[in-house]
């Protein structure tokens, strides 16, 4: 590595890592990029096999990353190798940590539900007493916000909802189907919201840091990156306290580098960078890094059936199309059982039913199958999980990855507001499907495992005051002023919203004050 430092080093080449390098190098700073992954070349790394050419004909192997419903046997190397770089925890409280070590990380996978969070997330605890609030509100997020739609062409329509903020969007005029419409309708009678959802399409089908951040970042010729390199820990300028770079490693070879830089951005994932924080011994002088640990609860939901379409009779004007109910819990009212509120994915498919959907095998489960066959319709959970001092991660020094550094023991579970909250969506649920004159086939109260979301945010808060947070406003360290962390690490409470399009804004809001900041040589 060169001797002389960089301007800006950006640990993570995801959303946040690219949105980082896209904005600072288009204002002059040359930045150099490093991410524990390959560039991804599925023209030369990927190749066809039948699933029968396959040793386990294409299922997953047993015991191979069994909390990561994502895997089969063909894509089993996109994901992290956990006997490689392991984590650990309580068996009695598992956690799903789902990780990508590539160029570009998870972006290369988002599913592109693109939701601004809303004030009763930036201000929740101004709105019901829990928690901290944000030191921002939505106006000063909302033009970032229109950028980053802009950016990732997000479709969606204006619903007027205050909860359910509206954007930059390309206008959704895509008809409903009439069992869309029928539930939409049962909505209105039961007070529930039933909206158009919003989704990137980005460009290609892919809404990723590699296609929609990276190649203008390059084309500045300010962006150097090194793949296939795992940062050990970042280092310190002993008189001035300030970070001065990063000691990482080959992940090949195995070969000890390091690299000295004017700041550091991190964005390595809300997880990862708050395990290097952790193994530096840095930006912990609140003693609140690490702990509120927060995602959203998945796997809760409701599976139906619209009888017209059932026996072979489903049309595409019946049938097909998704929306989704936005919070309403705890709005204007308030519940005595739970704080927050969920929201739910809702679609409607001509496809084939799950078995599991069904009390029955052999020839009476196949005739099930083939008689609702085309007329399912299904409601699935985003709840807020609520942020404790207690669900926490902290450093394992009794157990390394495979570069000799110490990892992450994570230690969180779901309360009763959790629970009480997935109860109450599922009866939601069955009330507006049976309104709705669809057969409920199976109800599922018990959320999966905390991390399944793969929505993980916490550990790092922003806040106002330095005694109980690690950020300030602009995703700054309040320890160490050259320090950035521009990923979901920082966010102070979670939401229900999937935290991707929030995480772009930030990064973006973020990378424009450091570069503003850079200028002034205040930084």
């Amino acid at each position: 590595m060169t001797k002389e430092p960089v301007d800006v080093l950006i640990i993570g080449s995801g959303h946040a890592g690219g949105m980082a390098a896209k904005i600072l190098t288009e204002k002059g700073i040359s930045c150099l990029m490093l991410n524990a992954g390959p560039v991804v070349d599925v023209a030369r790394d990927a190749k066809q096999e039948p699933a029968y050419a396959l040793p386990f004909r294409g299922f997953k192997p047993p015991g191979r990353l069994a909390h990561v419903f994502q895997s089969n046997e063909f894509n089993a190397n996109v994901w992290v190798d956990e006997e490689e770089v392991p984590y650990t925890y309580d068996p009695a409280n598992p956690y799903n940590w789902v990780r990508v070590r590539l160029f570009g990380g998870r972006s290369l996978f988002w599913s592109r539900q693109s939701f601004r969070l809303s004030d009763y997330e930036f201000k929740a605890k101004s709105h019901d007493g829990f928690g901290e609030d944000w030191p921002i509100n939505l106006a000063d997020l909302a033009p970032y916000y229109s950028r980053a739609e802009d950016i990732l062409q997000v479709s969606g329509r204006a619903e007027g909802i205050p909860q359910y903020p509206d954007g930059n969007f390309i206008p959704d005029d895509v008809p409903w189907s009439s069992s869309m419409l029928r539930f939409q309708e049962a909505g209105k009678r039961l007070g529930v919201p039933v909206c158009r959802g919003r989704r990137a399409h980005g460009r290609d089908g892919l809404a990723s840091s590699v296609n929609l951040l990276l190649p203008d970042a390059f084309a500045t010729g300010k962006l150097e990156a090194l793949e296939n390199v795992v940062v050990r820990e970042l280092t310190t300028d002993k008189q001035t306290g300030l970070v001065d770079g990063a000691h990482f490693v080959d992940r090949l070879t195995r070969r000890e580098m390091s690299v000295k830089a004017r700041v550091v951005v991190l964005a390595a994932g809300t997880l990862e960078s708050t395990r290097l924080l952790m193994n530096s011994n840095l930006a912990n002088s609140s003693g609140v890094l690490g702990h509120y640990l927060m995602d959203q609860i998945y796997g809760v939901g409701v599976t139906c059936s619209v009888p017209e379409a059932q026996g072979g009779k489903a049309t595409a004007e019946l049938m097909g199309g998704a929306g989704v109910i936005p919070r309403f819990r705890n709005i204007t009212t308030k519940s005595d059982k739970f704080l927050r509120g969920y929201a739910m994915n809702v679609t409607s498919r001509m496809g084939a039913f799950e078995p599991r959907n069904f009390a029955a095998y052999g020839a009476e489960l196949q005739k099930k199958l083939d008689m609702y066959y085309g007329s399912a319709f299904h409601m699935t959970i985003m709840g807020e999980v609520l942020g404790h001092y207690e669900n926490h991660v902290r450093i394992n020094k009794d157990v390394v990855d495979a570069w000799g550094i110490p990892v992450l023991h994570i230690e969180t579970k779901y309360t009763d507001n959790e629970h009480n909250m997935a109860r109450d969506a599922v009866d939601t649920c069955a009330a507006l499907a049976e309104s709705s004159g669809f057969e409920v086939l199976s109800k599922n109260a018990e959320p999966n495992p905390p991390g399944y979301s793969i929505h993980e945010v916490g550990t790092c808060r922003m806040g106002n005051d330095p005694k109980h947070s690690v950020l300030n406003k602009w995703n700054q360290s309040h320890d160490i002023k050259n320090l950035f962390v521009v990923d979901g690490s920082g966010f102070t409470s979670a939401g229900w919203q999937n935290p991707t399009l929030t995480i772009l804004a930030l990064s973006m809001r973020a990378s424009e004050y450091l570069a503003e900041q850079m200028r002034q040589k205040n930084v």
